[in-house]
C-alpha cells in the first residue's frame, strides 16, 4: 500500500510539473496553438508584421486594419460617344446620351498624395473623384499612365496627414504564399478577400512584357487598381484582370514593375521603352542538343520584324544573345527587361553567338509599340469610358440648354408663368453635374438676372471666371417646385 501511495504521489507530481511547463510556455505540445488564440488582441502588435508572418501567425484582420485607410475608391466619369440622331426630338425626361461612369480602386503610396491604380480605370476619364476611407473626397489628377502594363499614377491634394501603404518586394513572392485583396468590388467598398499566390510570371496580353501575379483571392469588377497585399501588410501587386471563365482566377501587376516606371510617370507622364523587334526564346538543353549549340544559356532569336532595328543591325534567326552592354543574360526575359528599360534612340551593344562564333552588334532602339490588351477569356476590371465632342453651346459648367418652346411647355406641363431655358444635357465631368443640376430643369435666373433665351444664359456663364459662384434659380417640372442651386465655376 505504501508503495502504491508513493507511486501515486510521484506520478501526480510529475503530471503537475509537466502541465506547469506547458502553461508557462516551456513545452509546446505539437500542433496545439489555442494559447496564442487566447492572447489579448493587442499582443500581436508587439512584433512587426514580418516577424509574425515568419512565425506563421498570419492575421489578415491586423493587415486589413493597418492598410485599409490607404485604399481609396476611384470614380471615373466621361461623356459617351453616341450622337443624337438627326431629327430626333429631345425629351428632357429621357437620357439620350447619359454619362458613362465607373468605379475602381487605388492606394496611396506616400504622404504627398500620389495614388497607384490601373490605366484602364482612368482611360478616357474627364473627371476623377477619389474618396478616402474616412469619407473625404478629392478631385484626382492624372500624373501619368502606362497602358503597356496597365498602371496609372494619380495625385490628390495632400495635407501631410494622408495614410500610405507600405510597398513590398514582389520578386520575393512564392507560389502558395498567402495574400489578400482590398478594393471596391461591384460597389461594395473596402471589401477584403484572402487567397494564395497561384502562379508567378503569367503572360496574358503582351508575352514579351507581362509578368502577372495570379491569385485565387476573390477579385471582381471594381477591385481594379486595388492592392494585393502579403501577410506582412505590404503591397506586392495591383489587381488588374480576371478570367471570364472562372470566378477564382485573378491577376495583379507586380509592384516592382510599377515602381520601376514611377520616375518616368512623374517626370513625363508616360513611359518610353526601347524596342529592337525580335522574337526570342530561351536556350534550353533540348535546343542546345538538337542544334549543336556551343552555349547553354541566353536568348535565341526566332523572328526578326521587317524594317526593325534588329533587321537594320543585321541580326538573324538562330542568333543567340548572351550579353547586353557587357552584362550576361540567362534567358529571353532578361533581354526584354534590359532593352525595355532603355530609352528609344539609345544604342544597345549586344554580344551574340552566330554559328558558334561570338560577335558584337550595335542596335539603335526605337519606341516599343503597344499591344492589344483584350485576349479571349480575360477581362480588364474597370470601365473604358469614351469621349464625345462638346455641343456647340456647351459651357464651362458642362450644361447644354435649349429654348423653352411650346412643345416642351406642353409635354412637361410647365405653367405659363415660368420663363427661361431648359437643360437638355449635363456633362458628368462638369461643375453643373456636381451641383446636382440635371436634365429637364428650367433655368429662370442666374445671380438674380432673368434668363429668357440661350443667348442670355451664354452671356452670363461664359463671362464667369474660375472660382466664381453662380446661383441658379430653377423650376423642377417633376416636383412643380422652384429652388436655388449654387455652382462654383471650375
Amino acid at each position: 500500500m505504501r508503495r502504491f501511495t508513493l507511486l501515486t504521489v510521484v506520478l501526480s507530481s510529475t503530471i503537475t510539473f509537466l502541465i506547469g511547463l506547458i502553461i508557462a510556455g516551456g513545452v509546446t505540445p505539437g500542433p496545439v496553438v489555442s494559447s496564442a488564440a487566447r492572447r489579448p488582441a493587442a499582443a500581436p502588435e508587439a512584433r512587426p508584421a514580418s516577424a509574425r508572418a515568419a512565425a506563421g501567425l498570419v492575421n489578415f484582420a491586423d493587415v486589413a486594419e493597418r492598410i485599409n485607410p490607404a485604399v481609396v475608391n476611384i470614380d471615373a466619369t466621361s461623356k459617351t460617344s453616341r450622337e443624337r440622331r438627326r431629327g430626333e426630338d429631345l425629351d428632357p425626361g429621357r437620357e439620350l446620351d447619359g454619362p458613362r461612369q465607373g468605379s475602381g480602386s487605388g492606394f496611396l503610396i506616400d504622404r504627398e498624395g500620389y495614388i497607384l491604380t490601373n490605366h484602364h480605370v482612368i482611360a478616357g476619364a474627364e473627371r476623377i473623384t477619389v474618396t478616402m476611407a474616412d469619407g473625404r473626397a478629392f478631385r484626382g489628377q492624372v500624373v501619368g499612365s502606362d497602358p503597356a502594363i496597365d498602371v496609372a499614377l494619380l495625385k490628390v491634394p495632400a495635407d501631410g496627414r494622408l495614410p500610405e501603404a507600405a510597398l513590398g518586394n514582389s520578386d520575393s513572392l512564392r507560389v502558395g504564399e498567402w495574400v489578400c485583396a482590398i478594393g471596391n468590388p461591384l460597389g461594395y467598398v473596402h471589401s477584403v478577400t484572402v487567397g494564395v499566390v497561384s502562379f508567378i510570371g503569367r503572360k496574358l496580353f503582351d508575352k514579351s512584357l507581362d509578368d502577372y501575379i495570379q491569385t485565387d483571392a476573390a477579385i471582381n469588377f471594381g477591385n481594379s487598381g486595388g492592392p494585393l497585399i502579403n501577410s506582412a501588410g505590404e503591397v506586392v501587386g495591383i489587381n488588374s484582370a480576371i478570367s471570364s471563365r472562372a470566378s477564382n482566377i485573378g491577376f495583379a501587376v507586380p509592384i516592382n514593375q510599377a515602381v520601376a516606371i514611377l520616375p518616368q510617370l512623374k517626370e513625363r507622364g508616360r513611359v518610353s521603352r526601347g524596342f529592337i523587334g525580335v522574337g526570342l526564346t530561351d536556350v534550353t538543353p533540348t535546343l542546345q542538343r538538337a542544334l549543336n549549340l556551343t552555349v547553354g544559356k541566353g536568348a535565341m532569336i526566332q523572328d526578326v520584324t521587317p524594317g526593325s532595328p534588329a533587321e537594320r543591325a543585321g541580326l538573324h534567326p538562330y542568333d543567340i544573345i548572351i550579353e547586353v552592354e557587357g552584362r550576361q543574360v540567362m534567358n529571353n526575359e532578361e533581354v526584354i527587361r534590359d532593352i525595355s528599360s532603355r530609352q528609344p534612340g539609345s544604342i544597345a551593344r549586344l554580344e551574340v553567338v552566330r554559328d558558334g562564333r561570338a560577335q558584337t552588334v550595335q542596335v539603335k532602339l526605337v519606341e516599343r509599340p503597344l499591344r492589344d490588351r483584350t485576349p479571349d477569356g480575360l477581362e480588364d476590371l474597370g470601365p473604358r469610358p469614351r469621349q464625345r465632342q462638346p455641343e456647340p453651346n456647351e459651357t464651362p459648367l458642362g450644361l447644354v440648354v435649349r429654348e423653352l418652346d411650346r412643345s416642351l411647355v406642353g409635354r412637361l406641363e410647365i405653367p405659363g408663368t415660368i420663363n427661361g431655358v431648359v437643360i437638355s444635357r449635363v456633362d458628368p465631368t462638369g461643375a453643373g453635374f456636381q451641383a446636382l443640376l440635371r436634365r429637364g430643369l428650367v433655368i429662370m435666373e442666374i445671380n438674380k438676372r432673368p434668363i429668357a433665351t440661350v443667348a442670355d444664359y451664354q452671356r452670363i456663364v461664359t463671362a464667369a471666371r474660375p472660382g466664381d459662384i453662380l446661383v441658379f434659380y430653377v423650376y423642377d417640372p417633376t416636383l412643380t417646385q422652384r429652388s436655388l442651386v449654387a455652382v462654383t465655376v471650375e
